[in-house]
């Protein structure tokens, strides 16, 4: 069975969005690498509508590095009602996006990962389908949208899998579903 990890960028102050904005002087080989790590033995994402229009519109445009021409062709899963026009290797969640999570999950392949954290995230949160997160905290605080804000989530308890600190500052917190 597949494995879908989830890895979002997070400030101090639970901002998620605009990472672009507030991420990028604590890029480094360490960055680099972890990312990297977390690539392997992965073959497909799994990713929101809104990941899914800003990531494609921001990497369409790289290529020529082992990462990013990886990240660039594997298949794409996109959960939304709303998008009829697809590219970067994108096709739509079809039917319930939960249901079709777990079908993915069945299948045979390498892991499924998902970027960014909104609400997909919560409908695979409330279906139990994430085996790993990967929270970036960032030692940043900005103004902006918090995760899972006004969602209404279910008490949910994780449990740590471990931790990497970088020289930079930021802390990745890996947790999985508690048993």
């Amino acid at each position: 069975m597949r494995k879908l990890i989830e890895t979002t960028f997070v400030t101090l102050n639970g901002v998620i969005d605009e990472p672009q904005r507030w991420s990028p002087p604590y890029w480094d080989d360490e960055h680099a690498a972890y990312s990297q790590g977390l690539m392997e033995g992965v073959d497909a994402q799994v990713l929101g509508r809104v990941t899914y229009e800003g990531f494609a519109d921001a990497w369409m445009q790289r290529g020529g590095d082992p990462f990013t021409d990886h990240f660039n062709a594997m298949p794409k899963y996109v959960a939304t009602r709303t998008l009829t026009e697809w590219k970067w290797n994108a096709q739509p969640l079809e039917g319930d996006a939960a249901e079709a999570v777990r079908r993915l999950k069945e299948e045979d392949g390498g892991n499924l990962i998902k970027y960014g954290t909104g609400s997909f995230s919560k409908t695979l949160l409330e279906n139990r389908l994430v085996d790993e997160y990967h929270f970036w905290i960032f030692p940043v605080v900005a103004d902006g949208v918090n995760m899972f804000r006004g969602d209404n989530v279910d008490l949910t308890h994780l449990e740590l899998l471990g931790t990497t600190t970088f020289k930079s500052g930021i802390v990745v917190h890996k947790l999985g579903p508690k048993a």
